[in-house]
């Protein structure tokens, strides 16, 4: 099972807002034998109903991404995930080919509906049909990458014998499409190389039963599922409050052991603070679990 790391992307994320501290945390996660980096995709995160002014804020996560993926050697670089509302879908797979070039393939293109109101609202796109929104906008993303050429002229994106040039370097670049609705799940089904969920302590029944979605999902778009990968976000917290992990070396071993006998892939751990010493703590329960 792979395990990775979600970076903290401001200030208010608990490991300050300097691209400096954030690229030392990468450094120390890969030196520390992670195996994958991922990032956000926010303007900002506001409750909603909160008063303005009450923000989380996030770095951008593509320019974020591009920096990471000439700061790092050899992990593999996600996007937790993108939301393709908040790009044209041609641009955004453009912009995935690049990064991939230039991280040499260590790229896994995470994509998503968006679901945050109050960022929609504040920089004026449209929260409606977001579903429908989004399945136009895979299919165009995914055929450009894999280098073919694309036409659609769908009700909200339209793309003329549009294709990349250069053309994309790794046109097998992974897909991961988080999802938990009957919709999003038969388009993971149909078009996706990894499936997301998140985010989680132990597998509990909640798990089980998306998962138990997605198994129908495939069986309904007739995919073999053992060709699709299982992926998971994993919260740690120092008070282990709301089902996530406590921050604990032995407990967070304990419950690498019992994902991996779900069957999951890939892990993301997720962290209300990340700093060196609560990166180390996750090292260190990595190491644990590895060396058994």
């Amino acid at each position: 099972m792979k395990i990775g790391l979600v970076l903290a992307q401001a200030s208010e994320d608990g490991a300050g807002g300097t691209w400096s501290e954030i690229a030392s945390i990468a450094r120390q996660a890969e030196d520390g034998g992670l195996d994958s980096l991922w990032l956000s995709d926010h303007f900002f995160y506001r409750e909603s109903g909160a008063p303005v002014g009450s923000e989380t804020g996030y770095h951008e996560a593509w320019t974020l991404l591009s920096a990471l993926a000439v700061a790092t050697t050899r992990v593999e670089l996600g996007t937790l995930v993108l939301a393709t509302s908040f790009r044209p879908p041609g641009l955004l797979a453009k912009m995935a080919a690049t990064a991939d070039d230039i991280a040499g393939g260590r790229l896994i293109l995470g994509l998503g509906c968006g679901w945050n109101e109050p960022e929609y609202e504040a920089f004026g796109y449209p929260f409606d049909h977001r579903v429908g929104r989004f399945e136009e906008a895979i299919e165009i993303i995914v055929p450009l990458i894999r280098g073919e050429r694309v036409t659609l002229d769908g009700q909200w994106s339209r793309v003329r014998e549009a294709a990349i040039r250069p053309a994309p370097t790794r046109p097998a670049m992974p897909i991961l499409i988080a999802a938990k609705g009957e919709r999003m799940l038969r388009l993971t089904a149909r078009h996706a190389d990894a499936w997301q969920t998140a985010w989680f302590g132990r597998p509990d029944e909640r798990y089980r039963s998306r998962h138990a979605g997605l198994m129908a999902a495939c069986a309904a778009e007739g995919r073999d599922p053992d060709t699709l990968d299982v992926t998971v976000g994993v919260s740690v917290e120092e008070s282990g409050r709301d089902a996530a992990l406590p921050l604990d070396p032995g407990a967070i071993a304990d419950a690498l052991a019992e994902w991996e006998a779900e069957g999951v892939d890939h892990l993301q751990f997720g962290m209300a603070s990340t700093t060196p010493s609560t990166v180390a703590i996750i090292l260190e329960a990595v190491a644990r679990s590895r060396t058994g």
